[in-house]
């Protein structure tokens, strides 16, 4: 998605993620449009300080199907498709030492 395509999905009320699902693209009171993950609440600016150069590949933004901004608002699907975190097969994940 272009920064364009981007903001456009914003302002229109679209939920964009970049990269997964657990990261979303946010237009604050300000009109700063940031990156937010969204377990942590930590967050970026969605573009560089002149505003010209998204902080992220174009590539890996996408629009949020309705399943995974309605039944799973912090999962961690990516636009291919993969589930971070899932093995091959749907056998069970451990990631940092933590089963999932």
């Amino acid at each position: 998605m272009t920064l364009q395509d981007i903001k456009a999905a914003v302002d229109a009320g679209q939920t964009v993620h970049w990269a997964n699902t657990g990261y979303v693209v946010h237009k604050d009171r300000l009109g700063q449009y940031l990156i937010i993950y969204v377990p942590n609440g930590s967050c970026i600016g969605l573009t560089d300080r002149e505003g010209h150069r998204l902080n992220g590949k174009a590539a890996e933004f996408f629009i949020a199907r309705s399943e995974d901004s309605a039944e799973n608002p912090g999962s961690q699907s990516r636009p291919d498709g993969q589930v971070r975190g899932a093995a091959p097969g749907g056998a069970a994940a451990f990631l940092l030492g933590r089963q999932l």
